[in-house]
């Protein structure tokens, strides 16, 4: 299989990294509208580089996958849709919901698969919480909590062009909510906090907040986000059951101490950030997307589903601008 890789960033250099070393991939062609950036990396991995996109495109490919930044997204999809080229993309699908429902428009109706990247649906956790919950192990649920803690903040720079809080960081965990519970979430209650750098309220952003979900069966869900975490990367998920629970990310380096006397403190290290606690996670999204590009199993994650974690990320940032419940359905389109 001849894959392309577009975006020589971090998360992209990490997944052309794992791609060169999958038995079913039998050359990697890597390109960055940075040219040098694009011929560094692959001269780092041994593998190729194009002088352009429009190179990368003409190159014979069997799948793209897209790491470029976020503006770029929706282009490249739709390139390698129009091009019958099967395309893994990290999240968004694009930057704002009309953007996404321009891609969905043109997409939609194609049988060239597309396979966003929530990468938790591939972590193990998950995917047994998810497991527990389809099969009644947990009696019914009553609570679901999601946090994702980020151990300190990205650049300005970043900040300014992420989206806001819910919609570059809290869509892992409104994707993820979705998928192991099996439900949509119909209402939002959110609000936002900055008591660290004033760059996050210059961009209209917050850097710490917390939402409360109502599911369409009348669970309730709690997201907690921040980018202060300063004991660690802390993700983790509870869903809490009226026969049992379970919790996703409560491992040797979850960046935990209890106050209770005679608990040791767990031995650590914390993970510094999502690349080491996903990367499991990510080399195993990958290897279905090569399943995906041969026709051998339907998007795990499709632009649909980016879509609706967008809704509810788009209700919850309403919500806290205004301070009222939102509906999902008002942000709808």
């Amino acid at each position: 299989m001849r894959l392309g890789l577009a975006g020589t960033g971090r998360i992209g250099t990490a997944h052309a990294e794992t791609l060169k070393g999958f038995e079913d991939v039998s050359s990697l062609i890597v390109a960055d509208v940075d040219t040098a950036r694009a011929r560094a990396t692959a001269a780092k991995l041994g593998v190729e580089a194009a002088d352009d996109i429009e190179a990368l495109f003409g190159a014979g490919l069997d799948g793209l996958v897209v790491t470029a930044a976020t503006d770029a997204h929706p282009g490249l999809i739709l390139q390698a849709v129009d091009a019958g080229i099967p395309v893994f993309c990290e999240k968004p699908v694009a930057a704002d919901i009309p953007g996404t429902l321009a891609v969905l428009d043109r997409i939609e109706g194609s049988d060239v698969p597309v396979q966003i990247g929530f990468q938790r649906r591939f972590d193990a956790g998950y995917q047994a919480a998810r497991a527990a919950v389809a099969g009644g192990e947990l009696g019914w649920l009553h609570t679901v909590r999601a946090t994702t803690l980020d151990p300190a903040p990205p650049p300005a720079e970043y900040v300014a062009h992420s989206g806001g809080l819910f919609r570059d960081c809290g869509v892992h965990d409104f994707d993820i909510i979705r998928w192991v519970t099996g439900r949509e979430v119909e209402e939002v209650y959110a609000l936002g906090a900055n008591r660290g750098e004033a760059f996050f309220a210059e961009a209209g952003d917050v850097d710490t907040a917390a939402a409360t979900l109502t599911l369409d069966d009348g669970t309730l869900a709690t997201v907690s986000l921040t980018r202060y975490n300063g004991a660690g990367y802390d993700v983790r998920f509870e869903a809490l059951g009226s026969t049992a629970n379970v919790v996703v990310g409560l491992d040797d380096r979850a960046p935990l101490r209890s106050a209770e006397p005679g608990f040791a403190p767990l031995p650590g290290p914390p993970y510094p950030g999502f690349m080491e606690r996903f990367r499991p996670a990510y080399v195993a999204e990958l290897k279905v997307f090569l399943d995906v590009a041969a026709a051998r199993v339907p998007s795990p994650a499709s632009a649909r589903d980016a879509l609706e974690a967008f809704y509810i990320a788009e209700a919850c940032e309403v919500s806290r601008r205004e301070r009222r419940p939102v509906k999902v359905a008002e942000v709808r389109r």
